[in-house]
């Protein structure tokens, strides 16, 4: 169940920032292992001056098309997942809507299963729900 953040300068328009949710959905889906229908996506504009990201850091010329997608996801995958993510998800951005690879910055933040609750107030990920 990941929760992805999606963090961009203001300005591009709505279709734009539809391709980047879909293109990260796909991308999940097929290498994640992440279940249809299971996305909760936000996405948040940010003024110039309230977003910046270093153009040259590790020597990846970043433009001010910048993305910075966030993932929260259980800590369940495999490295090999994590790089066939990172991989697959510059090629859907770079097909729609058009991102430069350099401007996928993606962050994978981990958390174990039971610290989630898609509602109800139960931690359906959980081993051991009567704990």
């Amino acid at each position: 169940m990941p929760l992805t953040r999606v963090f961009l300068r203001r300005g591009k328009p709505a279709a734009y920032r539809q391709a980047i949710l879909d293109g990260l959905y796909e991308a999940m889906r097929e290498t994640y292992n992440v279940p249809e229908n299971d996305y909760f996506m936000v996405v948040t504009e940010h003024d110039g001056v309230d977003f910046r990201g270093s153009p040259n850091y590790l020597g990846v010329a970043r433009s001010d098309d910048l993305v910075i997608v966030q993932l929260t996801v259980s800590n369940t995958r495999s490295f090999a997942q994590k790089k066939a993510l990172y991989r697959r998800v510059v090629e859907k951005l770079a097909a729609n809507p058009g991102l430069r690879p350099e401007d996928v910055f993606i962050n994978l933040v981990e958390t174990l299963p039971e610290n989630w609750s898609m509602g109800h107030g139960v931690a359906q990920y959980a081993k051991d729900q009567a704990a």
